[in-house]
């Protein structure tokens, strides 16, 4: 099956993102890739695409359980063959996996980068037809990334380690130029094929407020949001849990994420989350990395993170079904207090040396700077990213805080003016209003009763797209964006009833 048949059958879009074609094209060729792709540009069907093209099995290297699971699930529901390998299986359950595994039965098989190393894994994969082994997250190899992961660098061995060795494809979404070095070297991909399409996120809304009320200025920002989902990040635990206390006290559907809960509670709030039983999450940088949900219409930074490399990752977090979102930062100086603080007490690295531990010191204090200036800067905030990451696309993108003119300092009659011209010119609502409520609470309905994320039935865009088209018939179903066979068959009578139902 050509790669534009399976984008369809599977995915069900009609054409590709800039970028995938050639990633995903290199693969089918037998050439190793390096994919930089911002967050929401379909980094997963590159290596989704050529794994259901290719004979033989795809290992997709994950670094969090929370993102492997969505991601199969998500695939399940497409009518992929997938399955992950994790510690959230009971024992029968892994070995009924790698039971099904050895029988062919998998096309994909995500699995965390630890698992490689356990007795008995590698020679299960010596045995097993890998054609294709990607690499998400590919920046968590880097020594000097903020997201290093040690157990990233166990993947070159485990690779040297089978028979024969597979096409390599390494996918993230933020890395600059030394990072993506970095990338190449450590797991020395062979004369790359790569993409860089760009960090921009048109849809994304930057905006800074260095407000007198960090508590004012967070209520006023999700006001904005009526019913929709979104993040506020805190730089500590004892924040996030004021945050989220102030918004359950103002009738918000709240919950928290930090790293000093308990895991049964952690893992309860993000499913609640995903689930969308709570709109907004409280949380550290602990939450986020592998939060494949498709619908957070805005992510707020309470506090100032410490370096831009981080900022743009959690703030990309927003509008990843290409929607219209908002990211606004709170500054206040303090924030560059805590985060110094947050460097000067973190835990050393043990697989660094002291003079390295020093390098990543200055480096983290560095990124902290920039993203200080960042804060500060009064010029076009969506330039000032790209720069950056090495890009310049605009002097003034006329979708940012800065080149409209927002105030930065509270002015209540400023900001209600702003906020209703600025609603104004983003055109948020639907066509249909009607119809795309009743569209939101069948899917709701649907995924409550099969306990799925309701994103994983169809995204909000998708819903708008039924809006648009408002097909009568299975075959104008087929034709709304976002809508695959798999998915039409299991869900489409229910849609197509409910679209005629609201006339």
């Amino acid at each position: 099956m050509e790669k534009q048949k399976v984008l369809s059958r599977y995915f069900g879009y009609d054409a590709f993102r800039p970028g995938q074609e050639a990633l995903i094209d290199a693969v089918l060729a037998g050439r190793d890739a390096l994919g930089v792709m911002p967050t929401g540009a379909g980094k997963s069907l590159c290596y989704q695409i050529p794994a259901l093209m290719l004979t033989g099995i795809t290992l997709v290297i994950s670094p969090l359980i929370s993102l492997m699971q969505d991601q199969v699930t998500a695939l399940v529901q497409a009518g992929v063959p997938a399955a992950y390998l994790n510690s959230s299986l009971s024992p029968a359950q892994f070995r009924e996996a790698l039971r099904r595994l050895e029988a062919g039965r998998y096309k994909l098989v995500y699995v965390a980068p630890e698992r490689l190393a356990l007795p008995g894994f590698q020679e299960l994969c010596a045995k097993l037809p890998i054609t294709f082994v990607a690499v998400d997250e590919a920046h968590c190899i880097s020594q000097w990334g903020q997201d290093f992961r040690p157990d990233y660098l166990r993947i070159p061995a485990f690779l040297a380690a089978l028979p024969t060795r597979p096409v390599l494809g390494a996918y993230t979404a933020t890395a600059t130029a030394q990072v993506k070095g970095d990338i190449i070297a450590a797991l020395d991909l062979r004369d790359p094929v790569m993409a860089a399409t760009g960090f921009d996120r048109p849809n994304l809304f930057f905006a800074v407020r260095k407000p007198k009320s960090k508590n004012r200025a967070l209520l006023q920002e999700i006001e904005k949001h009526p019913n929709q989902s979104g993040i506020v990040y805190c730089a500590t635990r004892k924040k996030v849990e004021a945050v989220c206390e102030l918004l359950r006290s103002e009738g918000y559907a709240a919950g928290m994420y930090h790293a000093g809960m308990e895991k049964e509670a952690r893992t309860q709030a993000q499913e609640d989350f995903l689930h969308d039983r709570v709109q907004i999450m409280a949380a550290t940088n602990a939450f986020g990395m592998g939060i494949d949900k498709s619908n957070v219409s805005f992510v707020i930074h309470y506090n100032m993170p410490a370096s831009v490399e981080a900022y743009y990752q959690e703030a990309g977090r927003a509008g990843r079904d290409g929607e219209a979102a908002d990211c606004v930062l709170l500054y206040s100086p303090g924030d560059v207090m805590t985060q110094r603080y947050l460097i000067e007490h973190s835990e050393p690295n043990p697989n660094l040396t002291e003079d390295e531990q020093e390098q990543v010191r200055q480096m983290d204090e560095q990124r902290l700077n920039q993203m200080r200036n960042y804060a500060l800067d009064h010029g076009c905030l969506r330039s000032h990213l790209l720069r950056y990451f090495g890009e310049k696309r605009y002097d003034r993108c006329g979708h940012c805080s800065n080149c409209l003119g927002l105030p930065r300092e509270d002015d209540e009659g400023t900001i209600k003016l702003a906020k209703k011209e600025l609603r104004a010119k983003r055109n948020e609502d639907v066509e249909d209003p009607a119809l795309f409520e009743a569209l939101r609470q069948l899917r709701l309905s649907i995924a409550r009763e099969q306990n799925l994320k309701p994103f994983m039935v169809f995204s909000d865009a998708t819903l708008r797209s039924m809006c648009e088209v408002r097909p009568t018939t299975m075959g104008e179903f087929l034709a709304v964006s976002g809508v695959g066979e798999t998915k039409a068959k299991r869900y489409g009578e229910a849609f197509l009833a409910c679209i005629r139902e609201c006339g």
